[in-house]
């Protein structure tokens, strides 16, 4: 196995004020690929930076199997008129690639994360960045929501993602 000098990061993302640059730096997130057989160090994002080449909005990367996640989906989709998201399964290889950019595991389905050109959002932080490209009155109240501690928006998220299945169902197929 080849080992890299360059470190897994897999702390979580902290959303910015608005007085603080959105974009200050680029995090540096490597993990193992296996090519051929071998495990090597693959620094995700630039090896996936080609997702945002040609299109610059950020990616929102949902579990396809989720009958609640569909359904965010529909939502976002309705209430983004000038279509500033994209999205992707989880479990399509361009989901999974994108996961682990986001320093997370290739099979992880338990978040939506949105994956934007220099840093992805996870859990709350994810929920609370997409309200922000939507239409009025979302990115207002993403503002108000922010305020409520990181542990208790993360603990009301984690309750509905660990019951998402028996509560919503599950879906077949992907709807997108």
């Amino acid at each position: 196995m080849a080992t890299s000098t360059t470190p897994l990061l897999l702390h979580r993302p902290r959303l910015r004020s608005s007085t603080s640059p959105a974009h200050t730096s680029r995090r540096q997130v490597s993990a193992l690929a296996t090519v051929r057989g071998e495990e090597i160090a693959v620094d995700w994002a630039p090896a996936t930076s080609s997702f945002f080449d040609s299109d610059s909005r950020p990616i929102m990367l949902f579990d396809g199997a989720c009958n609640l996640c569909n359904g965010g989906v529909r939502f976002v989709s309705q209430n983004d008129r000038h279509g500033r998201i994209r999205f992707h399964a989880l479990q399509s290889e361009s989901g999974k690639k994108l996961l682990m950019r986001s320093g997370r595991a290739p099979d992880d389905t338990s978040s939506v994360v949105l994956v934007e050109k220099e840093r992805s959002y996870i859990k709350s932080e994810a929920v609370l960045k997409i309200m922000q490209y939507l239409d009025l009155p979302f990115p207002q109240l993403a503002f108000f929501l922010q305020f409520i501690p990181i542990f208790l928006r993360d603990f009301a998220y984690d309750n509905v993602a660990n019951n998402r299945y028996a509560i919503f169902g599950r879906s077949e197929s992907c709807e997108i």
